[in-house]
């Protein structure tokens, strides 16, 4: 019997070993939930929308994805028109307004993921409401400090989100802090912040309508999953309107990533639901205070311009 007791203890002891390394793989808080704490960064090459030359090829093979990195840089600056501010005899000085990227390491390419790797068509009445702004771009941009575009006017920033998708050149960078009800996201670029409850709370009545929308959170294993609705119809993300719908999900793969993905729903804007995956890398940098309007004259800059311009 002795004998057997120790076995048996012995056996326990390293079933209890074994499954405290597999739980200790995943950092977690001290209430148990997977700990997503810390700086972040998703700074990446690998465009949000696939090149029409891949086709329907959702992944590199090792070989092309180190081919493509060559020319991943010159496709990110022209994707988002950012080459003037960065180059000197003509060639790309690297932390000058772009900071260090690289493609995703799951070698996606593109940050949508799926057949087409492509925000889905927009529908009849997402593509009149984008030719109206397209048209008053063109036609009153000048004409009021309310034409200017959002981040101009340092109002909402596209990489701040939600959804976390980057898509400037810099500070695509965020802070997440959590207590056993709240996480916390925290934007470098715009300092946009988002408080998500994980109590069970309803949404916000519909008639309240939010910048960032109002955000609802629940752990699923271990997966963060956030819904976030009661968008304004001035955020327009990706041609999308005030009934836009989405579901992020943050999963905690190792010490130093986060592997981040949504799905974005939106039946008035979109002929279908999309997809997006981006890895969320450790950040060893600090996040420093975006002070948007500090010392800014560029808006009075461009009113008096345009004024000036006008005059007989």
């Amino acid at each position: 019997m002795p004998k057997l007791f120790l076995a048996a203890a012995l056996a326990a002891s390293f079933g209890a070993a074994v499954l405290g390394q597999t739980q200790s793989a995943i950092p977690r808080t001290p209430w148990g939930h997977p700990d997503l704490q810390g700086r972040w960064t998703n700074a990446t090459l690998t465009l949000a929308e696939r090149p029409i030359e891949f086709g329907a090829k959702e992944f590199f093979t090792e070989e092309e994805a180190a081919a493509y990195s060559k020319t991943a840089l010159e496709r990110f600056l022209a994707a988002i028109d950012f080459t003037q501010e960065a180059a000197i005899s003509g060639e790309f000085v690297p932390g000058v307004w772009v900071e260090e990227r690289s493609i995703v390491p799951t070698r996606r390419t593109s940050l949508i993921v799926g057949p087409t790797g492509r925000v889905p068509p927009l529908t009849p009445a997402a593509r009149a409401r984008a030719d109206a702004r397209n048209t008053q771009r063109k036609q009153g941009a000048d004409d009021d400090p309310e034409t200017r575009p959002l981040a101009e006017r340092c109002l909402w920033f596209g990489v701040g989100g939600p959804p976390l998708l980057p898509g400037v050149g810099y500070n695509s960078n965020y802070q997440i802090v959590q207590t056993p009800t709240h996480v916390v996201v925290y934007a470098e670029m715009g300092g946009a912040v988002r408080v998500i409850p994980l109590d069970g709370r309803p949404h916000i009545p519909d008639r309240v309508r939010q910048w960032q929308g109002d955000s609802r959170g629940r752990f699923e294993g271990d997966t963060l999953v956030v819904e976030t609705t009661n968008f304004n119809d001035k955020v327009q993300f990706r041609g999308s309107g005030e009934h836009l719908r989405l579901i992020e999900r943050f999963r905690r793969v190792d010490r130093d990533t986060i592997t981040y993905q949504f799905t974005a729903s939106d039946s008035t804007s979109w002929t279908d639901s999309w997809m997006a995956e981006v890895p969320m890398r450790r950040l060893d940098g600090l996040l420093y205070e975006f002070g948007c309007h500090e010392g800014n004259r560029g808006m009075v800059n461009i009113l008096s311009g345009a004024r000036a311009i006008e005059r007989p």
